[in-house]
């Protein structure tokens, strides 16, 4: 059998060493334990998160788990924040940097502490690819367990959640609730632990992660406040083991095939976009080819099958009373959709896995049917033309149309355009324009959550088109276009578009474009100049080295 310690050896069995162990025996360990393998335990915990609050608790379990499977287990943590308390501010700005911090933290523990193998713990959004991202790059025997989706609040026997709270401020300004039913959906709106409850960015990356195999069964629709979510902290012990005795990494698992189910769960859902960010940036990190293109080509042929908010009724606790995610993947599996030969955590492969799992629950109404679609064709729409000549994603379900003509109302930042629509200077028919918040300009690239949502409740969300250099969370829905390649901060078109210039949208034909001659937008170009920076520290650092959004925004590529 292949030697099981094979990096935290070089601390624990080498005479030249003797300072590591040292302090290992500081620590109370036997000699015994140091011929152990070691478990990095990596925990994205902090208190001041319904998302994060429990993973301490969680990573105590696992490391017990670890334990009784004849491993050493040391629990570390990473840095992470909060989207929805950073929403709309400044704070936002560190949300996407924050994935590429959590992937430096675990790849900078598990390297310089030599520890054999890696289980994550991810909550929040950016949480989830940060961990995927930080154990690509180390490729060492690794598993990830999802902190668990939140359980949905309740008004007046009507089902809330976070995005409700976000969407009650534009309901207020259109008259259609008063402050105390607001003050209501914000108390009932997150009642307890758990990522934000829709299929959102963290429950997205959740079911991606599980369709690429790199979770164990159910890990991504569990609450995190039940059973199911308790035994699977019990079984990441034996899971890392089996991994450890045939050395089997995440190269072996994360390829080509293992990303395409991926995409074909955030298609088949009503995924995130910010999938689109997280995947390619997980696929240069393990060494896999993966572009904009992929998302396209699968997108053709997979349907909207969820009826999931932010656009639909469900929530996740919904999807996993009705068979959870295994449900799902195994009729994507019965009718062709899902690659099963691919290999997962199990040391099985997705149809192994999937051979005895219940199938979705009769007269369920979550996930239509393939010949009941939603939307005969994907959501997530890449779209180019002579507003973004290197790419962007549209969040379209058909729900708003598969096109959009209108004149452009040009804000240069989240607040310019909140404060337009409190002022009634938005109207039905108009492209709302976001920008100066790419990876670059925001720095950062901030998720236009509040603007989306406040024009939600405004009930002008059918009604306009939000397009921007910046992301979306992933409880933003209606009409709305980011990723915006190249970002105005870059001088990109984007940044010369004026007010009232018509701006088309097309998914069918994949056309994002303005109505302004090439002559015209030469000479808005000429006339153009770069804004300042102003910034320093971690954001500097991070605008001086993300790609674009088309390349996943990574930070650790020459």
């Amino acid at each position: 059998m292949k030697k099981q310690n094979p990096f935290s050896s070089t601390l624990t069995e080498d005479p030249r060493r003797g300072g590591a162990r040292a302090m290992y025996y500081g620590l109370g360990l036997s000699d015994k334990d140091l011929k152990k393998p070691q478990v990095g335990i990596a925990s994205v915990w902090f208190e001041g998160n319904t998302c994060n609050a429990h993973l301490l608790e969680f990573a105590e379990q696992i490391k017990t788990s670890v334990q009784r499977a004849g491993l050493l287990g040391f629990r570390f943590n990473t840095a992470g924040v909060s989207d929805g308390m950073s929403m709309g501010t400044s704070g936002m700005r560190y949300s996407l940097p924050s994935r590429d911090l959590i992937a430096d933290s675990i790849e900078t523990v598990m390297g310089a502490q030599w520890y054999d193998a890696n289980i994550s713990i991810p909550g929040c959004d950016k949480n989830l690819p940060g961990c995927l991202m930080g154990i690509a790059r180390v490729n060492r025997p690794s598993l990830i367990v999802y902190g668990g989706t939140i359980k949905p609040g309740a008004v007046r026997g009507k089902s809330v959640d976070v995005i409700s709270a976000f969407q009650s401020y534009g309901e207020v300004l259109a008259g259609r609730i008063n402050d105390e039913q607001q003050d209501q959906i914000v108390r009932a709106a997150c009642p307890g632990r758990g990522a934000c409850g829709g299929m959102y960015t963290a429950n997205t990356m959740a079911c991606a992660i599980e369709a690429m195999g790199m979770a164990l069964p159910y890990s991504a629709s569990a609450p995190a406040d039940s059973a199911e979510k308790i035994s699977e902290l019990a079984d990441a012990g034996p899971a890392i083991l089996h991994l450890l005795e045939h050395n089997i990494r995440p190269s072996d698992i994360m390829t080509k095939a293992a990303f395409e189910n991926a995409i074909t769960l955030v298609y088949a859902l009503g995924g995130s976009t910010n999938a689109v960010l997280h995947l390619i940036a997980a696929a240069r990190a393990i060494g896999v080819p993966l572009t904009p293109e992929d998302f396209h080509t699968i997108g053709e042929r997979v349907p909207l099958l969820a009826d999931m908010k932010p656009s639909g009724r469900h929530v996740m606790n919904d999807l996993h009373a009705i068979g959870g995610t295994p449900a799902v993947m195994k009729y994507f599996l019965q009718e062709g959709l899902l690659d099963g030969s691919c290999l997962t955590i199990t040391g099985k492969t997705i149809e192994e896995n999937l051979a005895d799992t219940p199938e979705l629950a009769a007269g369920q109404r979550v996930i239509r049917p393939l010949d009941e679609p939603i939307s005969k064709e994907g959501h997530l729409k890449i779209l180019n033309g002579n507003l973004a000549p290197g790419g962007a994603v549209g969040k379209i379900t058909g729900k708003e149309g598969f096109a959009f003509e209108g004149p452009a109302r040009v804000y240069d930042t989240e607040d310019e355009m909140v404060s337009a629509l409190e002022n009634g200077r938005i109207q039905k028919g108009d492209v709302v324009v976001i920008r100066y918040v790419g990876p670059r300009g925001g720095p950062g690239m901030p998720e236009m959550l509040t603007p989306t949502s406040a024009l939600m409740g405004a009930g002008l969300g059918q009604d306009v088109a939000v397009l921007t250099d910046g992301r979306f969370s992933g409880g933003s829905h209606g009409f709305i276009i980011g990723h915006v390649v190249p970002e105005a901060f870059d001088g990109g078109p984007i940044a010369f578009l004026q007010d009232g210039d018509i701006v088309r949208i097309d998914a069918h034909q994949r056309l994002l474009e303005m109505d302004v001659s090439p002559a015209e937008l030469e000479s808005r170009r000429a006339n153009w100049k770069p804004r300042p920076a102003h910034i320093g520290g971690v954001l500097a650092r991070y605008a001086a080295t993300v790609k674009n959004a088309s390349d996943g925004c990574v930070t650790d590529e020459a």
